[in-house]
């Protein structure tokens, strides 16, 4: 080594040593913490999302109507027997629909409708049989259908439906007689019965018949007031737990939630965020709610066969819907409680629609109002009688309907709002009173 020269500190093998064991121990140490926190300490619970967090299950004892009764049934027996009898008719001959439900209790959830038809046939003496494929007759008389002494006609594969429908007939009505099929039944059935029996006048059943469940009686208003009741409730429910940032299928599987746990069947709803509203029946895109958006939610179901069908447009707590949206929402409002205002005995359905829409009208928005006001009511969700603007049709008691004005301007905003209301003395009185009727702001619906 040369004088003056520096040489570079080494450290020793023992020293290496020394610090690889400590390494090597620190490391072991920090394995077994994490070892005994991972198998002693019990990790938390994964968050459960909203959908599964939510109990809607209160709202079923809100009401709990009965079902149509024996007796309610005999009474639309006798009614539509003496109808047959003043048009000199036959029969009335129905597929499983929802006049077959009116007048039998047999619906296509009790019975599908396929090629092998199953009629029920109503005489104008009062009698009701029922034509059966002989292969299925044990299931045919299972059905829950509310009259004593029932006939069933079976016919088996190789035979005739119509040939069997015949013999349930009364006598003399093939040879120049005359028979009502019901305009929901399929056209197989019309021009079958036909075939078989061409001196026999098959026909469409004509309005009296129809008219029949136009006029509700007390026994199913109490049923589509709670129907209705709880459809507002479970709408107002699912919007306490609504979010920013929510997607449209997150809040349109919490209302299928909470109208399932109120009881309802047969659930339907839309669940639409700002622009996506404006398409009236629109199925959505799926985006998150936002500050400035209005949510809409048209839904309804099903008690003992009877619809509910509830809209309401409205903002979260948080919201900050523009100013023009709320003029909107607002114009809106006031259109449906005036439409409700002229619904009144002896109106024609024409002066109801336009009372809401002459009001938007002039409030510059008639042209976004691109439907009728109303329908009706009752075991279909849309049924006879309609709001149009060319209606005459004088309203009667006991009628029901939609009351749904709505703005929607395409690419910006939809409002909607919808309660259903019946006929009485008084004028139009809302199915959802008993659980605070119509909406007062878009922040109390």
């Amino acid at each position: 080594m040369e004088k003056g020269t520096q040489t570079a500190f080494v450290p020793q093998r023992t020293d290496r040593k020394r610090s690889f064991r400590f390494i090597s121990t620190l490391v072991l140490l920090c394995l077994a913490s994490y070892t005994t926190w991972r198998f002693w300490i019990p990790l938390p619970a994964p968050s459960l999302s909203v959908l599964e967090q939510t109990d809607f299950s209160h709202l079923a004892g809100h009401c709990s109507p009965p079902p149509i009764t024996a007796a309610a049934y005999a009474s639309r027996l006798s009614s539509v027997s003496s109808v047959l009898a003043s048009l000199n008719a036959s029969a009335y001959i129905i597929e499983p629909s929802p006049n077959a439900l009116y007048y039998a209790n047999v619906s296509t959830s009790d019975w599908g409708l396929s090629e092998r038809p199953l009629l029920v046939v109503i005489t104008s003496e009062g009698r009701v049989s029922v034509i059966t494929p002989k292969f299925e007759a044990t299931r045919a008389k299972l059905l829950p259908i509310p009259y004593e002494g029932v006939e069933y006609f079976e016919w088996a594969e190789a035979d005739s439906p119509y040939e069997a429908a015949l013999r349930a007939l009364p006598a003399g009505a093939v040879d120049g007689g005359k028979v009502y099929v019901d305009e929901m039944a399929r056209l197989f059935i019309a021009t079958g019965l036909q075939a078989v029996a061409p001196d026999m006048k098959v026909e469409i059943a004509p309005l009296p018949v129809k008219a029949l469940r136009e006029k509700k009686t007390p026994e199913e208003l109490e049923i589509l007031q709670c129907v209705n009741e709880l459809t507002l409730m479970a709408i107002r429910e699912v919007r306490k737990h609504l979010y920013f940032g929510m997607r449209e299928s997150e809040g349109r599987a919490l209302m299928s939630k909470a109208l399932g746990q109120a009881g309802l069947s047969d659930l339907d709803n839309l669940f639409l965020v700002g622009e996506n509203a404006a398409l009236p029946h629109g199925r959505g895109t799926d985006r998150k709610i936002t500050k400035n958006d209005f949510i809409l939610i048209d839904c309804g179901g099903s008690l003992h066969g009877y619809k509910s069908d509830v809209t309401r447009t409205f903002a979260l707590p948080e919201s900050e819907i523009p100013t023009s949206h709320l003029e909107i929402w607002y114009s809106v409002q006031t259109s449906q409680k005036l439409a409700l205002a002229a619904a009144n005995p002896g109106s024609p359905a024409l002066g109801v629609d336009a009372a809401a829409r002459g009001f938007l009208g002039r409030a510059r928005l008639a042209g976004y109002f691109t439907h009728r006001l109303g329908h009706g009511i009752g075991l279909e969700v849309h049924e006879s009688p309609y709001l149009l603007s060319s209606s005459q049709l004088p309203l009667e008691l006991g009628n029901t309907f939609s009351d749904e004005p709505g703005v929607y301007i395409e690419g910006k905003v939809g409002v909607r709002l919808e309660d259903c209301f019946v006929v009485t003395e008084q004028g139009g009185v809302p199915l959802t009173k008993g659980a605070g009727g119509f909406a007062r702001s878009p922040w109390d619906i």
